[in-house]
């Protein structure tokens, strides 16, 4: 039977990665949804690339774009970047890219102009890798870049008064154009949880695996999910983005 898997931030996480594919039992009937940001954060990033693009071949995947593959693709293309990214896990990624082959560099910019910048599926299920602002949906965004760099979906969410029905004048409009909205990109570590949180039709399934939480998968019929150990666990002699 197929399931719709759904693959939380990564960032640079290769060893949980391979965990959680090994304690979902994934098989090349599922179909793997990756939220994006692949890479920051650990050490591995350039694994966790080779990774993914051998997995497309012999498994039906699904890569969105995440606002760290942005920025890793402008640096690999340009030789430009911020302060910000470098600090925010930039600076581990730059250091294990520089000793790539300029062949090896140029296949994962490819890779990263490949991605996505939202899937949405035959059940009129959204996935994309941080929100949203047009209340119409991802189609009508008139800024394409808040579709992997957007909180106030998710800020939303939180916010909103649970006992709010989607009939509800007060009831977020963006929320009503889809069935549910998987993201990522806004680690719910942030209100001290580490598996995924529901908020009205919205999961995030950003579970923290660039700090000190667990790399998540999630079937996205039955909601069971699976999680790696605690990345910072399986790399003890880094320090992640803490």
């Amino acid at each position: 039977m197929s399931r719709t898997l759904v693959i939380g931030d990564i960032h640079g996480s290769y060893k949980a990665l391979l965990q959680i594919l090994e304690r979902a039992a994934v098989t090349p009937n599922d179909l793997l949804v990756f939220l994006g940001d692949y890479v920051d954060g650990w050490g591995q990033s350039p694994e966790v690339i080779d990774y993914l693009i051998s997995l497309k071949s012999s498994h039906n995947c699904v890569f969105v774009r995440g606002n760290h593959d942005e920025l890793l693709h402008n640096w690999l293309t340009t030789g430009e970047y911020s302060e910000q990214w470098f600090n925010h896990g930039g600076r581990i990624t730059m250091d294990t890219y520089n000793e790539l082959t300029e062949e090896k560099k140029q296949l994962h910019t490819l890779f990263l102009e490949s991605l996505e910048d939202y899937y949405l599926d035959a059940d009129n299920r959204l996935f994309v890798h941080a929100g949203f602002t047009n209340m119409n949906g991802v189609t009508s965004e008139y800024f394409p870049k808040m579709l992997y760099w957007d909180r106030t979906l998710w800020e939303t969410a939180l916010a909103l008064d649970p006992s709010i029905d989607i009939l509800h004048p007060f009831y977020p409009k963006r929320f009503t154009q889809y069935k549910e909205i998987f993201i990522g990109h806004t680690p719910v570590t942030r209100i001290d949880e580490t598996t995924p949180v529901n908020r009205a039709n919205i999961w995030n399934v950003d579970t923290g695996a660039a700090f000190k939480g667990p790399l998540t998968i999630l079937d996205a019929d039955t909601k069971e999910y699976w999680q790696s150990e605690p990345v910072q666990e399986l790399y003890p002699e880094e320090k992640g983005r803490n």
